[in-house]
């Protein structure tokens, strides 16, 4: 079963963007965009911060 982790290997900030890309198998750089997009409406960021908090970082192998 997958689980929904911050990414270590595609981190620009603090992983979130890459483990949501990690988990649907696409590219990071549409996840970012959505959540600039997502931004200009006021809850981009605030979405970002909540994800961060509640998300586990990716286990270390």
């Amino acid at each position: 079963m997958k689980k929904l982790t911050r990414s270590r290997s595609s981190r620009m900030l603090f992983g979130v963007c890459g483990g949501i890309a990690e988990y649907f198998n696409i590219d990071p750089t549409f996840v970012r965009l959505g959540f600039v997009i997502c931004g200009f409406w006021g809850f981009g960021l605030l979405a970002y911060i909540v994800l961060w908090l509640i998300t586990p970082d990716q286990p270390q192998l």
